[in-house]
């Protein structure tokens, strides 16, 4: 690789959540809805993809706008906004977009000859006598298409289930004819919502939404967001529609169970919706999810993290990190931006849980922002930095490093103490001082050689934000 790989992935100032990613051609083309910079709603932008070639997982392009809202025959107003998609590559060899809007409970698609250079909207998913799926009386709602094509076949997968709702029994699958929209198998049920789990082995973990679909050597794997919401599960068949057993938990955007390094039910980021997909890039297996950015639900931006399917089939649950598809961890020097952090909370909150949204919204939680408007492309930083919160980055393989300087904005008088666990032991302090302009502070750091991870604890009075940090 010509450069380090960080999360998120893309550019600090965009916002893809829900990255399906695809490999075509010798690239990986990343697929997801489009949030706006301090978005009031989900997904309020159009269709747009981002490629990288699959050896240098460093270099991402941007594809540019390859489906706007307001091309769907029944959203010409824009009204309605484009959420979760996802691609296939069908038996002619063209490109087939599966997508739902944000109003409605049936799924459209979209076609186009390659992979990204502008889809066009190609018709619904219905029943042989033309009737909607989604439409039909006894349907369930459509939500969240996730695609895969064999042959002839294409396997639909899809849905939403709320905790408790009766209504709603679960994730389901669809099988649709060469034309990519006649239903040739008709929906049955997959993985089970949480009032029809008992019994099932899905208890405690069923399917909520964001079903996903791969199959690696003989099994199929469908990974879908839980009604814990911040988890991505998987489960596995060697059936595309039948058989589907709970496997575990691959990620959770707010690392809950994760016990190397905390409590497994301390939660260290803001716990929110999660939506992604697993691929195999050379040989590299990796979970594709997002985060949650600018203190709300509707800023959401893609990860990535290195995963291993065991011999069993098995995949154990892996951290959040800094380093993502970087598969090693970061260079111990040189000056990295702050938003990469992978823990971000604050010690004050109750029980140490970024749980809830109102914990971040009440003004004293740290948050992932920048400035400008939606589209400008501005460096991220962290915001609100007040005491006792904390930002943490990993991994660093460090080698003669003993000075850190930080770069920090805001009206705040303390210091920023340098750990590498985050109720460890102080390595250095860092002076803060109200500054209205980005301004350097610097200090000795005690850090042994070796891989570990860095926490900055502020201690202090006011808030401030920090850009990036500097390792000599």
């Amino acid at each position: 690789m010509r450069n380090q790989c960080f999360n998120p992935y893309l550019p600090p100032w965009e916002y893809i959540p829900d990255g399906e990613p695809h490999i075509y051609n010798g690239r990986v083309f990343v697929y997801g809805s489009h949030d706006s910079f301090n978005g009031y709603v989900y997904c309020m932008n159009d269709y747009v993809c981002w490629s990288a070639s699959v050896d240098d997982l460093s270099d991402w392009c941007y594809e540019g706008v390859i489906y706007r809202k307001t091309q769907d025959p029944r959203n010409t107003d824009g009204r309605m906004n484009l959420f979760a998609p996802d691609v296939t590559k069908g038996p002619d060899g063209r490109y087939y977009l599966y997508y739902v809007l944000d109003g409605l409970s049936i799924v459209s698609v979209a076609v186009c000859d390659s992979p990204a250079s502008g889809f066009k909207f190609h018709g619904y998913v219905a029943y042989k006598d033309g009737t909607l799926l989604g439409e039909r009386e006894g349907d369930q709602a459509q939500f969240d298409p996730g695609v895969l094509t064999e042959g002839k076949k294409t396997y639909l997968y899809t849905g939403f289930c709320g905790p408790g709702d009766k209504s709603r029994k679960g994730a389901m699958a669809t099988v649709l004819a060469d034309d990519m929209l006649t239903i040739i198998e008709e929906p049955v049920f997959v993985i089970p919502s949480q009032p029809y789990s008992e019994g099932t082995g899905f208890e405690g973990f069923e399917f909520f939404e964001a079903p996903s679909i791969r199959k690696f050597n003989d099994t199929y794997y469908l990974v879908y967001s839980s009604i814990s919401m911040h988890e991505l599960c998987y489960a596995t068949s060697k059936n595309p529609t039948l058989g589907f057993k709970y496997g575990g938990v691959i990620v959770s955007n707010c690392d809950k169970h994760i016990d190397t390094y905390k409590d497994p039910e301390m939660a260290t980021y803001f716990a929110g919706n999660n939506h992604g997909g697993m691929i195999d890039v050379n040989g590299q297996m990796y979970i594709f999810y997002h985060r949650h950015t600018n203190g709300t639900n509707f800023s959401r931006q893609a990860c990535a993290e290195p995963i291993k399917i065991e011999e069993d089939g098995s995949i154990k649950q892996v951290e959040m990190t800094s380093c993502g598809l970087n598969e090693k961890p970061l260079i111990g020097r040189g000056e990295y931006p702050a938003y990469i952090a992978c823990n971000l909370f604050s010690k004050s909150e109750k029980n140490n849980h970024p749980l809830h949204h109102e914990s971040w919204m009440d003004g004293c939680f740290p948050k992932i922002t920048q400035d400008g408007r939606d589209g400008d492309e501005e460096p991220g930083y962290i915001a609100n930095m007040r005491d006792s919160a904390i930002a943490g980055f990993k991994y660093f393989d460090f080698e003669n490093v003993n000075r850190i300087t930080v770069k920090t904005r805001g009206y705040a008088h303390g210091h920023l103490e340098v750990k590498t666990s985050w109720d460890g032991k102080t390595l250095a302090k860092i002076p803060i001082e109200s500054s209205n302009i980005w301004a350097e502070s610097s200090a000795f750091l005690d850090i042994s050689y070796g891989v570990f991870p860095l926490y900055f604890e502020f201690k202090g009075t006011g808030g401030t934000n920090l850009l990036s940090f500097r390792l000599e």
